[in-house]
């Protein structure tokens, strides 16, 4: 059986760049494969969270997916922290994977910067939780976009050392699942910035949780250039603005930045602008409503995570009492003699 693993933090608001590069195309897997999505809370304490705030992201992000079109009944959706085994098995991985893997790693060495030697061992080790994540589900199929490719190759490479070090075939090699050509959204405020939860100007993104007014008040300030839309993709290149909010139109409208450049050739910014508000909104305004309805109803959503995780749980179980039968880890009753 054909399953997908997708995680995403819980840090704050979603933003179209989520949106259009990774949970629109998640809410269309769930037509052919078996789906986990999970919110990697574990994760997201690699770097300071404050404990509230955390749980009221993680609520916020779980409301996003739904209200998005991820369908928490036939799909698993749920927050990692819930599933114990993705930290056992983290650990066992961590014992596998060796440090020269971890040091290439180009993530830490952006996330720590300069002040590696103050970063949280988690940070570090980041990569074979991810790999714990996927592989504690057998996942057959990852989404990955291009800052994920190495984490998945080193998921690889650690099945297939755990596999050859216990003479064992419990992990299977998951492939990437590439969704064509993604939607890679940059800020509004500097089209050569992808756009970012941790950007400090508000301006700079549009969050799931915008109004039709906020949305339209960002679109209309986004940095742009005097000259009109040109003919071509190719006539884009040293715009990064106008190539950022023509690859938003196309994402919006779900066609070809080409498609997108074609029907908007010779606008100036000041029309394009509201064709493009207009659109924005008629695809984030119901996402919007149904998330404010469903965050009035916290323990719906905690439901939804607590039900979700029984049943990652019953597919997680089975694969880690196999990985504690290869490495030797025994589970005995008083009185009985493990062998």
């Amino acid at each position: 059986m054909k399953l997908v693993f997708s995680g995403i933090q819980p840090t704050g608001n979603l933003h179209i760049g989520n949106y259009l590069g990774a949970v629109r195309n998640w809410v269309a897997l769930q037509e052919k494969f078996k789906c986990i999505f999970c919110i990697v809370d574990m994760h997201a304490i690699t770097v300071w969270q404050d404990p509230r705030i955390l749980v009221e992201n993680t609520r916020e992000v779980a409301a996003a997916l739904i209200a998005a079109g991820i369908d928490p009944k036939t799909q698993i959706l749920f927050n990692q922290s819930r599933n114990p085994d993705h930290a056992n098995l983290s650990w066992i991985l961590n014992c596998v994977a060796r440090l020269g893997w971890l040091n290439r790693m180009t993530q830490f060495k952006e996330k720590a910067g300069k002040n590696r030697e103050n970063a949280s061992v988690g940070l570090y080790t980041y990569p074979n939780l991810m790999a714990a994540d996927i592989l504690v589900y057998r996942a057959t199929h990852v989404p990955v976009g291009e800052d994920q490719k190495q984490h998945l190759e080193l998921a690889r490479d650690i099945a297939q050392k755990f596999n050859s070090d216990f003479g064992s075939d419990i992990f299977s090699l998951p492939e990437p699942l590439i969704m064509g050509a993604a939607t890679r959204v940059m800020s509004l405020r500097d089209g050569a910035s992808k756009m970012s939860k941790s950007d400090p100007s508000d301006l700079s993104r549009i969050n799931l949780s915008d109004s039709a007014d906020a949305v339209a008040q960002k679109i209309r300030k986004a940095k742009t250039d005097p000259n009109p839309l040109p003919d071509s993709i190719d006539a884009l290149s040293g715009r990064p603005e106008a190539d950022n909010l023509i690859s938003i139109y196309a994402g919006f409208a779900g066609m070809t930045r080409e498609d997108s450049i074609s029907i908007n050739s010779g606008k100036q910014f000041s029309d394009f602008k509201k064709d493009l508000t207009d659109l924005a909104v008629s695809v984030l305004e119901p996402i919007n409503n149904e998330m404010r309805k469903l965050l009035s109803e916290p323990e719906y959503i905690d439901q939804i995570l607590y039900d979700g995780s029984e049943r990652a749980i019953d597919i997680s179980r089975p694969v880690m009492e196999k990985v504690f039968e290869a490495v030797g880890f025994r589970s005995c009753k008083r009185g009985e003699v493990c062998a």
